[in-house]
């Protein structure tokens, strides 16, 4: 197994990721689960953005499985190895798995599967059917940064929020 290396978070990747905050807080304002993804090519140019579409009661509509099947569609192979998906939250292992399949380039998260699990079990949420391995674990291969400190606490009121 080839294990990717962790790069720094630039100025960029912060700004990116406030992008997916945005994101999370239409999805929260529309009444579904804060999640929002960005996809950006190599030049930093944004291709694809969604937002967590789980609300009417598909459990798989999440943006960073949108992202993927968009990339699949629309980018050769190497270009798809040349992007960075930015996101709010850590891929679950059906993103990671999707993301890696498709071979997509670097992820960035605001929040890790670790922080959102913690928060949940603190406030009494259900417990998820889907266990919160890191992104390295179903996917070693891919490089992953986060989470990004700027905003963790705004996604965590986003998450509280959506509680209620």
């Amino acid at each position: 197994m080839t294990y990717a290396a962790v790069m720094a978070i630039s100025a960029d990747d912060v700004d990116h990721v406030r992008r997916c905050v945005e994101l999370a807080r239409e999805a929260a304002d529309a009444g579904d689960e804060p999640f929002g993804s960005v996809l950006v090519d190599a030049s930093g140019t944004r291709l694809f953005e969604d937002r967590n579409r789980v609300g009417g009661g598909d459990a798989t509509r999440h943006p960073e499985l949108a992202i993927a099947l968009w990339a699949v569609e629309n980018l050769a192979a190497e270009d798809r190895a040349e992007t960075t998906t930015y996101t709010s939250g850590e891929h679950c292992p059906m993103c990671a798995a999707a993301h890696a399949w498709v071979g997509l380039g670097r992820i960035v998260y605001a929040v890790s599967a670790t922080q959102l699990t913690t928060w949940m079990h603190e406030w009494g949420a259900p417990v998820s059917p889907v266990a919160p391995l890191p992104i390295t674990t179903v996917a070693p291969g891919v490089v992953v940064d986060g989470p990004v400190d700027e905003v963790v606490e705004t996604m965590k009121a986003l998450h509280r929020v959506g509680l209620r």
